[in-house]
Formats: C-alpha cells, sequence, structure tokens
C-alpha cells in the first residue's frame, strides 16, 4: 500500500473515533510518530483518553498539532500567565519542527500541576505539545547550542522527519524471517562499538566508535553488509562516550541519511565529545576523519528518547531504551523484531550496582532471547573494589 492511500485510511479511522465537531485537516508520518493535524487543539485537549484510545486501536505513537503554531512569542507569554510565577521558569525552548515546548522550571510539578492538569491547560492555551524539566544548576553552554541549532535548522528538520517518518512506516515486503548481528568492531577488543542489526526487511547500526589506542582502527564500515550506508534504516547509540559515538558523523560524510537515536542527555554529551575530539586529532597533527559540520548532521538528524519509551525505527523494528547506570543518557537498547518474533539487547556499558549518582542498570525485560553483553572489565582477574573501599582511598589521595 502507498503511504498516502495508508495515511488516508488511518485519517479515516481517526475521524470515526473523534467526537463531531473536531476537524482533522490531515495526518501525516514525522519520524516514529504519527501527527495529527487539526484546527481544534483545544477541543482535542479536552478529551482525556481520546489520544490514548486512538494510540491503542492505530497502535502508533500519535500526537495532535494544531494546524497553524501560535506565535512563540506570544506562546511563552501565555504559558507563563497559566502556570504563574511560583514555578520559577527560567527558560521556555519551541521546537518549531515537531511543535513542542521545552519548560525548563525550579518546580517541575507546578507546570505539571495536579494530574497534568496545568499541562493540559496549557496545550489548549497555544496548541503546542508542553515538555518540562527542571532548571540545571548550572547552565549547559553546549545545550544552550544545540537547542540554538536545532531551532535554526527546524525547516530542514521538518523535512527530513516526513522523509524518516515514511521510510519507517513503508510496507513489509519480505515473507522471510530471521535476524542477524554483524560486529564490525569491539569484539574481543577495546573500542570502535559498532554493530549490524540486520533483517530481511531493515538494518541498524548500534554505535560507531573509535579505537583508544589506534587512531586509524575505525569500525569496518568498508564490509558489504553495510553498504550502501545510505540504505541504513537508523543508528542507535547506547551512550556518549567516543568509544561508542566518535565516528558517528563519519557516517553522514559518505553517504547516510537517517536518523540516530539516543536519549537527549547523550545526543547533547556526543556533540561535545565530537567536536573535542576533532580538536585534538587536529592539534595533534593527524588528519581530521571529518568535520563540524558531520557533527551539525548528527545533532540535526538526531532524534531523542527516554527511558522506557516503545519506538518504531523500522517496519519490523521497535526500540525501546532502559537506564544503563553507566553515564548520564547512558541506556540499554532493547529492540523488539517483528511481530513478537525476536528481541534482543545491547548493553553498551554499564553498571550494575547503586552509585551516589545512577540508579543500577535495568535487567528485567518483557522478553529478551539475546542480549549483548560489554565485558571490558569482565575477565578473571577484573576485581573492582567496593565504593566504600574505593572513596576512602581516593580521600587519602586527596
Amino acid at each position: 500500500m502507498l503511504i498516502e492511500d495508508r495515511l488516508k485510511e488511518i485519517q479515516e479511522k481517526i475521524m470515526k473515533k473523534v467526537p463531531k465537531g473536531i476537524k482533522v485537516s490531515s495526518v501525516e508520518f514525522e519520524g516514529p510518530e504519527l501527527v495529527i493535524y487539526t484546527d481544534d487543539p483545544k477541543t482535542f485537549a479536552d478529551q482525556d483518553d481520546l489520544i490514548k484510545i486512538l494510540a491503542r486501536d492505530i497502535r502508533k505513537r500519535i500526537v495532535v498539532r494544531p494546524t497553524i503554531l501560535e506565535d512563540p512569542e506570544r506562546a511563552a507569554s501565555a504559558i507563563r500567565h497559566v502556570v504563574g510565577e511560583n514555578a520559577g521558569i527560567s527558560d521556555i525552548f519551541f521546537e518549531a519542527d515537531c511543535g513542542e515546548v521545552l519548560i525548563e522550571a525550579e518546580k517541575p510539578g507546578v507546570v505539571i500541576g495536579k494530574n497534568g492538569a496545568t499541562l493540559r491547560e496549557i496545550t489548549r492555551e497555544i496548541g503546542w505539545t508542553p515538555k518540562v524539566v527542571r532548571t540545571p544548576p548550572i547552565e549547559s553552554s553546549t545545550v544552550k547550542q544545540v537547542r540554538q541549532y536545532l531551532r535554526a535548522a527546524h525547516q530542514e528538520r521538518k523535512e527530513l522527519l516526513k522523509r524518516i517518518g515514511r521510510r519507517i512506516h513503508r510496507d513489509v515486503i519480505s515473507k522471510d524471517q530471521w535476524i542477524r548481528v554483524t560486529t564490525l568492531g569491539c569484539c574481543r577488543e577495546v573500542g570502535r562499538a559498532a554493530f549490524l542489526l540486520s533483517t530481511p526487511e531493515s538494518r541498524v547500526l548500534i554505535d560507531c566508535g573509535e579505537k583508544p589506542d589506534s587512531f586509524e582502527a575505525t569500525p569496518y564500515l568498508y564490509v558489504p553488509e553495510i553498504h550502501p550506508l545510505s540504505q541504513l534504516d537508523a543508528v542507535v547509540l547506547t551512550h556518549a562516550h567516543l568509544d561508542h559515538c566518535a565516528y558517528i558523523p563519519l557516517l553522514y560524510k559518505y553517504g547516510y541519511e537517517g536518523p540516530v537515536y539516543s536519549t537527549p542527555p547523550t545526543r547533547d554529551l556526543a556533540a561535545m565529545l565530537q567536536l573535542d575530539y576533532l580538536d585534538v586529532v587536529n592539534k595533534e597533527g593527524k588528519t581530521i576523519p571529518y568535520s563540524s559540520n558531520e557533527v551539525k548532521e548528527f545533532i540535526k538528524h538526531s532524534i531523542v528518547l527516554n527511558y522506557g519509551c516503545v519506538t518504531d525505527i523500522a517496519p519490523d523494528i521497535k526500540l525501546t531504551f532502559h537506564n544503563a547506570g553507566h553515564i548520564l543518557g547512558s541506556a540499554i537498547s532493547h529492540f523488539h523484531v517483528g511481530d513478537g518474533q525476536y528481541n534482543v539487547a545491547f548493553t553498551g556499558d554499564l553498571h550494575y550496582g547503586k552509585s551516589r549518582l545512577f540508579n543500577p542498570a535495568v535487567n528485567h525485560f518483557p522478553r529478551l532471547e539475546a542480549l549483548f553483553m560489554e565485558s571490558t572489565y569482565g575477565g578473571a582477574q577484573d576485581m573492582q573494589p567496593s565504593r566504600a573501599d574505593a572513596e576512602e582511598r581516593l580521600y587519602g589521595v586527596f
């Protein structure tokens, strides 16, 4: 079925579910989401369970956006009026490509309201989809620069999200059922993490990192299984350390045009470390493998997901991130392949123990047939001291 015919069919299903008087002007796949455009966003917002019912029946992640978004300046004023001064709003960032507004506040609970009441009121007033985060104790220049670039590139992102969405939701053609994992690095060595997950329908690259002790040792990106890069469905990044993310911008230099899925902190940290990596390589007198333009392409093509959010990334693959306990934003990547055919997870680096900074890695999954686990320090002699002993030794150093 053509994508246009599928969207028309979905719109007809939606129209049968929504109350009379609500106009659905169009529906569109944008990235992993199905977007419903309407001239009546306030009426939609008043129907508390309508979106949940539609998502359950259509089996897609659904967001509702007004056909014409409210002017950001007026919308920001409306948000402050609805929320009030008690929340301590420090920043309001509008993402026009996806119709979302990120609200930073010292008291996020006040912005959310009881059972999300204030968020729904914000949606009714401005039409934008609000998201809330706590104001960080120290402002991050990296986060600020990433947001500024995304704001400048919002028109390009809008178009590429449509293209990505139509690729994700294409028909499954092959009737064969098999799954193959190809290692492109990191096995029996430290660094250059890269795995290729393949099915008859899709190909997904998990990580693409450097080898710390060898600048020339890139992942095996020349093998036939991964070419052409333009036909990759997605890249999934487990966390921001360079042995997992350094060479993702290189993919855009050689023809990749698809999305990179990560958690929000991983995207920002990876961009910062990739730029620092280029600076270090240049100062060492070596040839840089890519430029800052490719880092910008990585940012522009990034799609961020929170832990526990089940997301279509290919016609036959769903992705869910789970906390890996390693660094800020690190994620175990769980892939559900086919209609219950197979489940496989890639841990990336993980830490299975509660620390002063992070909760331990998740180890409970609804279903899992295969697990690819990082084991750099998994040797018989690799005994780590307890945290209490390590902290005592650290105090002694100081």
